[in-house]
């Protein structure tokens, strides 16, 4: 099978194991201050180059551990906005402050993540392994919109927070966040003794995302991440909701997204461990990891066992395969999160279409929105006007797409 259709728009690098937390649910165990192991700042910037020679128009996240320890963190985001790499920061908040915003910015970081998993200090900074947390990463937020850095809120949804959620965003909206990503724990590194959701559980937060996504559509992006079904979802109870527009996926670990970890092994994504000990990029290039190695290979495949080999939205969906991998050994197995059973819904065929084309006037206006929803609102204006038998994308087009969405 040809592997030259996929090409990774989305790299997550943890360029530290150094954090100032210690996080709950940490799938690096970071906690350790030194940096010991963390690569010199050259071979970081020739793993930079490896990336823009793979795709130059990714979007790169610098995240650790917190990799704003990382004493040369901004050099590298410097380095890589110059090789024309869009980048973002994922950070805890904790360390912001006016003088290292400015900084950011100054160095063309184009959006940070920020942590944030409660509405009070009380479970945060439990979660978060440090009293005192909840209020910085607060405080990190006025200091991002004072300075025009775009920023989005990133949690974990666990047992204890999954009531909050509404809270969470409501306080997101008004600290100025773009958007609100909803991490499903996936229990690995000192997160894989914690207790996840139940099947019943996880469904019931889905359900949640797909209406909350049309509670705040136009005002703040409400988003589920490492949780593919939410799309099954949102087809079952809400068909015109934006999640189906293109403005989200099911997993995309390996086919567009690939995970660099501090030591500089490539893996799907940050849940999949290291299958072979030849995927470093001291060792080999980006391009022959992504393009060669079997791990990556066979997630492109799409060959489900189980459940998600007999699922009518497996084409959208397909489960996590992180779940699958630590649930049976099996990577391309069923995802044991998911409680749906196959064959309960009837769903249209899909006429093949063609890709509209975009005039430059509207290329203009989509470079304008914020890089890391660039990819998310492309798109969705996309499904949109392949829905309504547009051949071209023209200012007009997005002007009413516009207007739909803010109704």
């Amino acid at each position: 099978m040809s592997m030259s259709g996929f090409t990774p728009f989305l790299i997550s690098w943890n360029i530290t194991k150094r954090c100032n937390l210690r996080c709950r649910h940490c799938y690096l165990d970071s906690a350790e201050l030194e940096g010991a192991g963390d690569l010199p700042t050259d071979e970081a910037f020739r793993f930079v180059d490896e990336i823009a020679s793979l795709n130059p128009n990714s979007m790169v996240i610098l995240t650790g551990g917190e990799p704003l320890l990382r004493p040369d963190c901004l050099d590298i985001a410097e380095y890589a906005s110059h090789k024309g790499l869009t980048v973002v920061l994922g950070t805890n908040g904790t360390l912001l402050d006016d003088s290292l915003a400015r900084d950011i910015k100054k160095r063309d970081v184009k959006g940070v993540g920020i942590s944030l998993d409660s509405t009070t200090p009380a479970y945060h900074d439990s979660f978060r392994g440090l009293d005192g947390a909840w209020k910085k990463t607060i405080d990190a937020m006025d200091v991002l919109r004072r300075n025009g850095i775009d920023f989005q809120v990133q949690l974990t949804i666990t047992r204890e927070n999954k009531d909050e959620l509404p809270g969470i965003i409501d306080l997101a909206h008004t600290k100025g966040a773009r958007a609100v990503n909803l991490f499903f724990l996936v229990c690995t590194g000192r997160g894989q003794d914690m207790t996840d959701l139940t099947p019943q559980e996880y469904e019931s937060v889905l359900r949640f995302i797909v209406e909350a996504e049309q509670r705040y559509e136009g005002r703040i992006m409400v988003r589920a991440r490492c949780a593919p079904h939410v799309l099954r979802v949102a087809r079952m109870t809400s068909p015109e909701s934006s999640l189906l527009r293109g403005e989200t996926s099911g997993c995309i670990a390996g086919t567009g997204y690939l995970r660099i970890s501090p030591d500089g092994y490539v893996t799907p994504c940050p849940y999949i461990p290291v299958g072979e000990g030849d995927m470093n990029l001291r060792d080999r290039s980006l391009r022959d990891i992504w393009e060669n190695s079997p791990g990556f290979r066979i997630l492109r495949e799409r060959s489900y066992d189980g459940r998600c080999r007999d699922c009518e939205f497996s084409d959208m969906c397909g489960g996590c395969r992180a779940r699958a991998l630590g649930n049976s050994g099996n990577l391309m197995g069923e995802d044991p999160w998911c409680e749906y059973t196959p064959g309960k819904t009837t769903l249209p065929e899909t006429p093949v279409t063609t890709k509209p084309v975009w005039t430059r006037e509207a290329e203009e206006r989509l470079n304008r929105v914020p890089p890391f929803l660039r990819g998310m609102v492309k798109r969705g204006v996309e499904r949109y006007a392949v829905s309504k038998g547009f051949k071209e994308i023209t200012p007009p087009v997005l002007s009413e797409l516009r207007r739909r969405v803010n109704r």
